[in-house]
């Protein structure tokens, strides 16, 4: 089925909603890759992939120094790619599943501030997408559909949450399919009768194998239809250092290229995991965050949770040229202070030595899975062959 829409700063005052307006058409200088156009001839395609977006608040309101050039650097790309990691609150919103600390929910308005930064297409699959209930999963749908979101990874079926989902770009067409592992909560995976999201159950030394073929068949057929394709896991079956990716979680990766993936990433973990390629495509297996604003008390997380990288791949007939890996750093307090959620979390790029310390931390863990990451300190290349 195809569904197409499918560091803190001094105080900044809080922006009019008219000034505002300016402040991000300024960021705008480039356009986003339109949504529906005629499949491309041309065979490179640019495709910019972020950590996961917990955004619970709308950040655009109040613009800081990083929004500006991380807007400039995603919008530059033919699409954008991360998860959102909050339920969209509407009509049907239905009481919450969980307690506040952990209740990840906004309003519509925060996927305008995602299309501002150039984010098109979002992942739905996660263990958070059901904090409203099936209300809240129907309502996330709708505003996505609303703003012409590309998305993947949850549906009114389960056929359909499993389906690849597509996006058209003047370089072409960008198929991704999307699936949650761990922590889905009883009633929040889509089933025949029920909207929900695709889940990929938990087996011994892994996944359900029956699950696993159901995804791996939706990538044989994102792969005849699209010229670039991801697989996406939100995985919270996490090894004992969660920093470490899971040997099964490696194998899943592979099998998803050998179906036709051209990329594999991953979100879940709170913060970075190692990369490694296969056959010529990188397995991103946990890119942390992209916007954080948990409700956490500060200190509940440590320095590697406020750290991230925009991954800017460059594909030629559906394979791997290069990645260009830059690092991000996120606010780990508001501007306004510790109570101040309305602007934390937010994303920057990284000062010289935040970067150094990302990129080394990242290439340690790849050198684990065998793969040896090169970085000048500010940026890293991942190259293909």
């Amino acid at each position: 089925m195809v569904r197409q829409m499918r560091l803190p700063h001094s105080p900044t005052p809080r922006v009019p909603r008219d000034q505002r307006r300016r402040v991000l058409l300024g960021i705008a200088t480039l356009p986003l890759a339109p949504l529906a156009v005629a499949r491309a001839r041309s065979s490179g395609f640019s495709l910019a992939l972020i950590g996961q977006c917990l955004i619970r608040h709308d950040l655009c309101a109040q613009p800081w120094p990083g929004l500006a050039p991380l807007a400039r650097r995603l919008r530059a790309n033919d699409a954008c790619f991360s998860d959102l990691e909050v339920a969209i609150r509407g009509p049907r919103e239905g009481a919450p599943t969980r307690d506040s600390g952990t209740l990840h929910t906004a309003d519509p308005v925060v996927l305008d501030c995602l299309r501002a930064f150039g984010v098109s297409f979002l992942a739905t699959s996660n263990n958070h997408a059901f904090d409203i209930g099936t209300g809240g999963i129907l309502d996330t749908i709708d505003a996505l559909r609303a703003r012409q979101f590309a998305f993947a990874g949850s549906g009114r079926t389960l056929a359909e949450a499993a389906a690849p989902a597509y996006q058209l770009t003047a370089a072409g067409r960008l198929a991704v399919v999307a699936a949650a592992a761990g922590k889905i909560r009883d009633g929040g995976a889509a089933t025949d009768a029920r909207p929900g999201v695709h889940e990929l159950r938990s087996a011994e030394g892994g996944l359900d194998a029956g699950d696993v073929e159901r995804m791996l068949e939706s990538l044989r057929l994102a792969a005849r239809e699209a010229d670039v394709v991801i697989a996406y896991l939100h995985n919270h079956l996490w090894a004992e250092e969660i920093s470490d990716t899971p040997d099964w979680q490696r194998s899943f990766a592979r099998r998803c290229v050998d179906a036709g993936a051209s990329v594999f990433v991953a979100h879940g973990t709170p913060l970075l995991q190692g990369l490694e390629l296969y056959r010529g495509a990188p397995l991103f297996h946990g890119l942390g965050s992209f916007i954080f604003q948990t409700r956490k008390p500060v200190g509940a997380y440590g320095e590697p949770n406020w750290e991230s990288l925009v991954a800017e791949c460059r594909f030629e007939r559906g394979r791997l040229i290069e990645a260009q890996l830059t690092p991000v750093a996120l606010a780990p307090v508001g501007i306004g202070g510790p109570d101040d959620y309305d602007t934390r979390g937010r994303p920057s790029p990284a000062d010289a030595s935040q970067a150094r310390e990302t990129l080394g931390r990242v290439a340690g863990l790849s050198q684990r899975l065998g793969y040896r990451l090169r970085h000048d300190g500010a940026r890293a290349t991942l190259r293909a062959g």
